[in-house]
């Protein structure tokens, strides 16, 4: 009897210790906090801020599309490459101004262009100026012209810098209007609760910044280079009518040197 009840304890406390053993690393999970599923950073900083997430990611997609477009376009041999340069300086330097026109309608360089479109306003019957004033005012209005489009896909980037901290925006109140909901509901701010809507509060907002500061850097380095780019076409321009009118106004310029003095 006595060893009956010896082995029934030892299986008692065997159980016992088998248990606490089972038990013990759930126990001390739950005393430090710790969770037993542990999150996915993609859970974490994206998947938590909710559906405006969507829309945000949307946002920088385009934000990405939109930068590498204009990066490849604003370049210096499609404004003004350096073989079109030459070969116009050389027509304008011998004053073939039809076959500098001709040779830019057929380049589709932004300098290209700008000289078909301007240099029809050339007028033989003025030779001091070839009409410097009416070709000016055409390459102003060249480039005007070709601003709106040109800045067009520069300008998508600054609206996505605008909209990106306002869809955050958004975001936020979502979830502090869920938050306020749950507090409502519940009756006691429970942090386990309030964790999801507090999440998308602050993931959304975090985004929508991520997204803005870059496409406001992104849009004025653009903007700028663009500018450049086209005051470099223009730079061009002037000096090949500088070229034409030293040209014809050559022979009338050294009479004006006194003789005995070099130039």
């Amino acid at each position: 009897m006595i060893q009956k009840l010896a082995t029934r304890h030892r299986f008692t406390a065997s159980a016992i210790v088998t248990a606490t053993l089972l038990a013990a690393p759930q126990l001390f999970a739950q005393a430090g906090g710790t969770p037993a599923v542990q999150e996915s950073l993609l859970d974490r900083w994206v998947l938590n801020g909710g559906p405006t997430m969507i829309l945000i990611g949307f946002a920088v997609v385009a934000f990405i599309a939109l930068a590498v477009y204009n990066f490849m376009n604003l370049s210096k041999a499609k404004f003004c490459p350096a073989d079109l340069q030459v070969a116009l300086m050389d027509h304008m330097t011998h004053c073939r101004v039809r076959s500098a026109i001709e040779l830019a309608a057929s380049h589709p360089s932004y300098l290209g262009r700008m000289v078909a479109y301007s240099f029809p306003n050339i007028d033989a019957t003025q030779p001091e100026t070839l009409g410097r004033d009416q070709v000016e005012d055409a390459i102003a209005d060249f480039t005007n012209n070709e601003s709106r489009k040109s800045m067009q896909w520069i300008n998508y980037i600054s609206v996505i810098a605008q909209a990106s901290p306002m869809l955050g925006l958004t975001g936020t109140v979502i979830g502090m209007v869920s938050a306020f909901g749950t507090l409502k509901t519940a009756g006691a701010a429970d942090p386990s609760q309030l964790a999801g809507d507090i999440s998308v509060a602050l993931l959304t907002t975090l985004w929508g910044l991520f997204n803005a500061i870059p496409c406001i850097i992104c849009y004025f380095i653009l903007k700028n280079k663009y500018n450049g780019l086209v005051a470099d076409s223009i730079h061009i321009a002037e000096e090949l009518l500088n070229a034409a009118v030293a040209t014809v106004n050559a022979d009338s310029l050294y009479a004006k040197i006194p003789e005995g003095i070099d130039v």
